[in-house]
């Protein structure tokens, strides 16, 4: 199925699945809506994934929806901005649980800080809800633009 005609979801979830980040995959399923190349969207997000820069923190996929929103909304102001980005991130941890990256993985702490990314191989698909929750993310926010 080409990339055109799939949900956000499955979208981001194939770019996932192609090597992008979570951040990335997320805001790269909106790059119509953005009209900005994939690439570009790659690059400028690149260093939110893994909870920005692999440090466990805010999960990407909800910085990814906060690069979307911003970048849609940016002139209505921070307050426009802020309400938005929270209205989707309360939807994404209501399904989830959480927002932050080491606790949707059930890490500790300190939640593997290493800058390394782990090979993408069957097991890191086994092991990680990630690919779902970008799959989610992308749906949520998705859903949430149609509806406001």
């Amino acid at each position: 199925m080409s990339l055109q005609k799939m949900s956000k979801g499955e979208k981001a979830e194939a770019l996932f699945k192609q090597g992008l980040n979570c951040a990335q995959a997320v805001a790269s399923a909106f790059a119509e809506e953005l009209n900005m190349d994939i690439a570009d969207i790659e690059r400028l997000t690149m260093g939110f994934g893994g909870g920005i820069g692999r440090m466990r923190e805010v999960c990407g996929t909800v910085s990814g929806m906060a690069f979307v929103i911003s970048a849609l909304y940016a002139d209505e102001g921070k307050t426009s901005v802020y309400t938005r980005i929270q209205k989707v991130a309360e939807k994404f941890e209501a399904e989830n649980g959480s927002i932050v990256c080491r606790e949707l993985l059930g890490l500790d702490k300190n939640g593997n800080r290493c800058p390394v990314p782990e090979p993408r191989t069957e097991q890191y698909y086994k092991k990680r809800p990630c690919n779902q929750l970008v799959h989610m993310a992308a749906d949520i926010l998705e859903e949430f633009l149609k509806n406001n």
